[in-house]
């Protein structure tokens, strides 16, 4: 049983002397504490229990038995670096290639996301001796200054962007400039990367690479038009670039009909480097870059060791298989299937009952819903965004995105409408809430809590005699586990 070692304002008040202020909390103003997790919940330092409707990170679930195990049983033998021969690092190496197209064959584990983009844009850089790439506008690729650099969502936060950098459409067939009703949305967003292209050879200058997430995150939880990675390869690759797809948001069969996002464009369909991470690891710090022979037999010429301390160690990979192995064991693709189909019908018929939903999109349990006070202007409605306690993310942050642990129910999809329901719908009344908690720390089973729903300006509050539970402006990341059913005060 986990237990606090400070009362939370301890934690608090050490938290905003010690840690950097630009590393932020979520609900910043009463930020919660949380002291542990299972499955697709998590719970504070009062047994409160929580609904993660956003850890893509936590892919099989918060703390799963079977990848704790690997890991303590690995760490009580042996963690070295990659330098020494260990079966670990092959053996997961050869089952993440039985995922994927046959030329992507050679690999490279780092520990993050951002280390696995920075590598990736070092392949291409090396591979075609260029330097320009070409991403998405609203594209985030990671924190390291190379990254930023390449992001459109963070360089023109900061310094701007660079001459090297060229930022093409990003493919939003619902916001975009081309949009549902274009016969070939795929095909007419990719000629606009063809046109950017030869606009980069205008200038005298030569592209290295493409780089994109095969389904845009950041953007909004987009879910690029069919063809259009595959037109876009063809453009890049006649240019002398390479076509790197980013899955570290997507990968590991968060989609469910397949394991890895770029499959989407078909089954012809293979970039040239590939990056992932977040799901790796579940929560252990685990990422990967896998290549063709080409570009690794490349970056091996330039005749530098590519070294990384802690990169596909042997406890990392051993949790790595672990992740693999649960995927597998408990069917998570087929439950993000099942539970991601039901979540968007569910979410649809939402936007039937309230005109301020304008687009339900997504593939598995990757889910964007997208806020807008004009159904035929589009206007994005980010202000009642801000009211609905789940992260947003899009240019305008009207998106409520849904990347939850793969264990996430059909009851738990259920929950998520009801409760945006209600929000939408603006009631405000007394109602009673069932807290179905089988553990013991937490509130007895089918508990009765009396509650009052108020709203104050643009955040609602849910009262309970325990604690209170406020939707702060922005990236509320979690929904209390509440099973109500509504009645009139």
């Amino acid at each position: 049983m986990a237990e606090e070692k400070l009362k939370k304002e301890e934690t608090l008040a050490m938290r905003l002397k010690l840690i950097g202020q630009s590393c932020r909390l979520f609900y910043s103003e009463d930020p919660v504490k949380i002291i542990r997790a299972r499955g697709q919940y998590l719970f504070d330092e009062n047994g409160r229990r929580y609904l993660d409707c956003i850890s893509n990170v936590q892919h099989v679930g918060h703390c799963h038995p079977a990848v704790t195990k690997a890991a303590m049983a690995q760490m009580d033998v042996l963690n070295t670096n990659s330098r020494f021969l260990h079966d670990n690092i092959v053996l997961y190496a050869d089952r993440l290639a039985s995922t994927l197209p046959e030329r992507l064959c050679v690999f490279y584990f780092v520990n993050s996301g951002s280390e696995a983009n920075d590598l990736a844009l070092r392949l291409a850089q090396q591979y075609t001796r260029r330097e320009d790439v070409v991403v998405l506008d609203h594209a985030y690729h990671g924190h390291l200054k190379s990254l930023i650099d390449i992001s459109p969502y963070k360089f023109r936060k900061l310094a701007g962007q660079k001459e090297w950098v060229h930022v093409a459409p990003l493919p939003d067939i619902y916001r975009g400039i081309y949009r549902e009703d274009h016969p070939n949305p795929g095909q007419a967003y990719a000629d606009t990367v063809k046109d950017l292209i030869e606009e980069i050879h205008q200038k005298g200058r030569q592209i290295s690479a493409f780089f994109v997430e095969s389904l845009p995150s950041v953007g909004g939880q987009i879910v690029l038009p069919e063809g259009y990675c595959s037109k876009v390869a063809e453009y890049v690759r006649s240019a002398g670039g390479v076509f790197v797809a980013d899955e570290v948001q997507t990968g590991f069969g968060r989609l469910g009909s397949h394991f890895w996002g770029f499959q989407l464009q078909g089954a012809d369909f293979c970039p040239d480097i590939v990056t992932m991470g977040k799901p790796m690891g579940n929560g252990h710090p685990l990422a990967c870059v896998v290549t063709t022979k080409e570009v690794a037999a490349a970056f091996t010429a330039n005749g530098v060791e590519y070294f990384n301390t802690f990169g596909g160690n042997p406890v990392s990979c051993a949790i790595g298989l672990a992740v693999l192995d649960v995927i597998e064991a408990e069917d998570l693709r087929g439950n993000a299937t099942r539970v991601g189909t039901h979540l968007k019908d569910m979410l649809k018929k939402l936007q039937a009952k309230h005109e301020v939903i304008g687009d339900v999109r997504g593939v598995g349990l990757f889910v964007g819903l997208e806020l807008i006070s004009d159904r035929l202007k589009r206007t994005p409605a980010t202000k009642t965004a801000d009211q609905i306690f789940v992260s947003t993310d899009g240019p305008w942050e009207n998106v409520l995105k849904f990347k939850p642990p793969m264990c996430f129910s059909l009851e738990n999809a259920d929950l998520v409408v009801r409760c945006i329901d209600h929000v939408l719908t603006g009631e405000s009344h007394l109602f009673y809430t069932s807290f179905k908690h089988t553990d013991p720390a937490c509130y007895e089973e089918n508990q009765l809590v009396k509650q009052s729903v108020t709203q104050y300006k643009l955040t609602p509050s849910i009262k309970t005699n325990n604690t209170v539970f406020v939707a702060p402006r922005r990236r509320l990341q979690s929904i209390p586990e509440l099973l109500p059913w509504w009645c009139q005060g």
